[in-house]
């Protein structure tokens, strides 16, 4: 297994601090397919290709989105090192895998933004339960909308008058992955895993079972171990829906909305809000299609995502750092 080394300036035991909380980012079924390589001048990011989920992810879209995430937090890192990060992304390192590459660019004094977003990193988990029906105010709303903006993306936030079409697509898009056997096999294989394990999302950060009165489908990973619902403790009925969407289709992209999607995560967090993401109908081909149509056409959707007031929830387990490195 590879060892820590200096970079950027960093000692070996300061660059190992920064891989971890760069892990500490979203991913789909909680696979964590970013991989970092540290060089005397330069850290760069770098995708698993083992941790490719071809049935749920074909075209790569959510590990990309998912790197995007770490690269956000990596940058946060940087900062809290006093290190400015210059990103390129994919650079010409003559790697496929390559994603991004991180150098100096000079030295840094954060912001108290950057501080605040910087420690909601570790509070920062996905949280599947019911949320209070509790509106989130307008200046918080307005906060996550920024957060979005200023990664290069467009945020928007689903009115009323979309829900329903919205609604009718999720549900579509969920019973056509349950009518597939490989996502089925897929989802099985990365749920209900003891929290040692590392990866894959165990039953204590699953949602509850599913009743039929819910509105919204949520993935179900607690394979067969969820707990019952505590009686009234149902899904909020009107929950505030946010898609992250970018200008453009590409790898490039996808990178910009994980970053994109990170902030807006962390900026949720140090405001008090918890948020899940709402993955199938942007999975889906037919359905991600019909949410770009109902979004006017230009924006391209990348991630749907609810976000509200809830309970603390269980954090999913993460590789060990030394784990993460090329």
């Amino acid at each position: 297994m590879a060892e820590f080394t200096p970079t950027l300036g960093l000692s070996a035991e300061r660059a190992e601090e920064v891989v971890r909380i760069a892990g500490e980012a979203p991913s789909l079924h909680n696979r964590q397919p970013w991989r970092f390589r540290l060089l005397p001048r330069s850290i760069e990011l770098h995708y698993d290709p083992g941790a490719r989920l071809p049935a749920t992810d074909p075209r790569e879209r959510e590990l990309r989105i998912g790197c995007g995430a770490a690269l956000l937090n990596l940058r946060l890192a940087l900062e809290h090192e006093g290190i400015s990060p210059l990103v390129t992304l994919l650079p010409s390192t003559g790697a496929e895998s390559a994603l991004a590459e991180i150098r100096g660019e000079g030295s840094s004094n954060m912001s108290p933004q950057q501080r605040v977003l910087y420690r909601a990193i570790a509070d920062r988990h996905t949280n599947r339960r019911p949320f209070r029906e509790t509106p989130v105010p307008v200046e918080q709303r307005s906060s996550l909308l920024e957060s979005v903006e200023r990664e290069g993306c467009w945020p928007h936030i689903v009115e009323r008058g979309e829900l329903g079409r919205l609604e009718g697509m999720v549900h579509r898009a969920h019973r056509a992955q349950l009518a597939d056997p490989r996502f089925r096999e897929e989802l099985a294989e990365w749920t209900g895993h003891a929290a040692e394990v590392g990866e894959g999302v165990p039953a204590s950060a699953a949602g509850p079972e599913r009743e039929p009165q819910d509105q919204w489908v949520l993935r179900d990973y607690s394979a067969g171990k969820a707990k019952p619902r505590v009686p009234g403790k149902d899904f909020e009925y009107d929950p505030l829906l946010l898609v992250v969407c970018s200008y453009h289709e590409g790898r490039a992209a996808e990178l910009r909305a994980g970053q994109a999607l990170q902030r807006m995560l962390l900026t949720a967090t140090a405001n008090g809000l918890v948020a899940s993401l709402m993955s199938q109908v942007i999975e889906i081909d037919e359905t991600r299609e019909e949410l770009r149509r109902m979004l006017g056409g230009s924006l391209r959707p990348q991630v749907l995502l609810r976000v509200g007031h809830g309970s603390r929830t269980a954090p999913t387990p993460r590789h060990e750092p030394r784990e993460l490195l090329l």
